[in-house]
């Protein structure tokens, strides 16, 4: 029943953590100013997404004028949430839950 529910909240969080770099990226794009409808989005965004694409981007160069630290971030996270997933689930056979 615990491990059920870890499953789910390690999913949800990863799956939020997902679409906040996806949002912020696509923000990015387009002029974000006060004054501006997604304004309040963006600043939510980038409180959620600046932990993890922060230090990113200090190791990672740019290509260019691209920032490629939000593709590695997502693929980051899918390898993080797969081995929590699969280490949660090992626990759970041997009875560590």
């Amino acid at each position: 029943m615990f491990i059920t529910f870890l499953l789910y909240f390690i999913n949800a969080l990863f799956t939020i953590l997902f679409w906040a770099i996806i949002g912020r990226s696509l923000l990015s794009w387009f002029p974000v100013r006060p004054g501006n409808p997604f304004f309040q989005l963006a600043l939510v965004l980038h409180q959620i997404t600046e932990p993890i694409l922060g230090p990113l981007r200090r190791i990672i160069p740019t290509i260019g004028m691209i920032d490629i630290s939000p593709i590695v971030a997502l693929l980051l996270l899918q390898f993080i949430q797969g081995v929590l997933h699969q280490a949660l689930l090992n626990a759970a056979r041997s009875g560590g839950f």
